[in-house]
């Protein structure tokens, strides 16, 4: 998996295994509020999935693939500022 952070917004590319878990917590525990984009993600573990829902963290991009799209719909949405809330 290539896990980036780049503006306040952590990127999850590619396969996303167990054994970066560990690194994502870290990194979003370090940037409180931090938006996650999974754009790019095309497999995600489950403990990667379990540090997502624990953290909160808001999704900036959605995962393209069907399944992942569904298993991370119950994330809070990031909300662009200014953006009309409905």
């Amino acid at each position: 998996m290539a896990l980036t952070v780049r503006k306040g917004t952590v990127r999850l590319s590619g396969s996303c295994g167990p054994e970066e878990a560990e690194d994502l917590q870290a990194k979003l525990l370090k940037r409180p509020g931090a938006a996650v984009d999974m754009a790019g993600c095309e497999h995600m573990h489950a403990a990667v999935l379990q540090v997502l829902l624990a953290a909160g963290a808001p999704v900036h991009a959605p995962p393209e693939d069907d399944l992942l799209r569904r298993l991370t719909a119950g994330l809070p949405r990031h909300e662009a500022k200014g953006a009309p809330r409905e």
